[in-house]
């Protein structure tokens, strides 16, 4: 299960955040406010993502294999918007 939700995060990441907001407990307790979330889901899902984990599995702790993982998704996350928005400028 854990390899199934794994994939559909790496594809459709927006998918997966509203099924772990409806479905799981997995957002409880991270954030105190819904606008985060709301940021998240809209500009940056991979990082939303990412953090969740982090709060989760790694019970918020920030070391090396945190950071590096949080600057890829945020590499992934800002990489696909540029690169659709210059394919977008050159048509």
């Amino acid at each position: 299960m854990a390899i199934i939700l794994g994939a559909l995060g790496l594809f459709f990441p927006r998918i997966l955040i509203i099924v772990l907001y409806f479905f799981t407990q997995w957002f409880a307790g991270v954030f105190d406010s819904i606008l985060w979330p709301l940021l998240g889901f809209l500009l940056a899902p991979f990082s939303l993502l990412w953090y969740s984990v982090v709060i989760n599995y790694f019970s918020g702790q920030w070391d090396t294999v945190s950071i590096a993982g949080m600057v890829v998704a945020l590499a992934v996350d800002f990489g696909v918007a540029r690169g659709a928005d210059k394919k977008r400028r050159k048509n």
